[in-house]
């Protein structure tokens, strides 16, 4: 059956897929589509499911972002996978292309990051300011691409916009994410990929990791 996304794993317990650039993960207004959306009507004409199908979001991509991302099947896999999720065991590795060089090639960033759900965004504040969460990450230059530098950025946090957030207020936005102060233009969404991500199998307990290849949108950078 065919999907506008890859399917990097399916069981009984889990979907792991590779969401495309634009599409939202959920929380779109009725009539428009999500990757929520299309995953349940895939998994419903796949094995013939009538009704509501069960289908658990433990971690989003923001909408202009690529890359892995995992559903639960069910909700003992939801739980175990959100657990996982708040004791940090899950590893999620990016691909972030930004402006110009980076120096240092590699480092930690630490902010504090406040919402700001009126302009739906997210600002740098300080410790103390109401609803200030601490976000750490840490990256290194993967390879220069002629006027773009690729980073490679695992998070030790995870915050909404945290890697968009942070790499801005660090002065490299990322190409195409004018929301957080780039001038510069991407093909699809922002140079922005979740490219690995790595869990415990929420019944086998089994560790998986899952590698999503590059979209079309990459391939200037020649990344090896």
């Amino acid at each position: 059956m065919h999907t506008n996304w890859p399917i990097l794993y399916e069981d009984n317990h889990l979907l792991v897929v590779i969401k495309p650039a634009m599409l939202p993960t959920m929380g779109v207004p009725a009539g428009k589509t999500s990757l929520l959306v299309e995953a349940k009507d895939y998994i419903r004409q796949k094995y013939q499911k009538p009704g509501n199908v069960y289908l658990g979001i433990v971690s989003r991509l923001d909408t202009p972002v690529s890359g892995a991302l995992v559903l639960a099947r069910t909700s003992k896999a939801a739980a175990r996978l959100t657990e996982q999720f708040r004791i940090r065991s899950v590893r999620k590795t990016y691909l972030a292309a930004v402006a110009g060089p980076v120096e240092p090639p590699a480092g930690s960033l630490t902010h504090y990051l406040r919402k700001d759900e009126r302009h739906r965004k997210v600002h740098t504040s300080i410790a103390t300011a109401a609803g200030a969460q601490e976000a750490r990450l840490h990256y290194r230059t993967i390879q220069p691409c002629g006027e773009a530098t690729v980073l490679k950025v695992e998070l030790e946090t995870g915050r909404k916009h945290q890697i968009r957030v942070q790499l801005s207020a660090a002065g490299h936005p990322i190409l195409g994410d004018r929301k957080y102060g780039s001038s510069h233009p991407f093909a699809r969404g922002i140079a922005l990929h979740a490219h690995q991500l790595e869990f415990d199998h929420p019944v086998s307990k089994e560790r998986l990791t899952f590698t999503a290849g590059l979209p079309e949108s990459w391939k200037r950078f020649a990344i090896r």
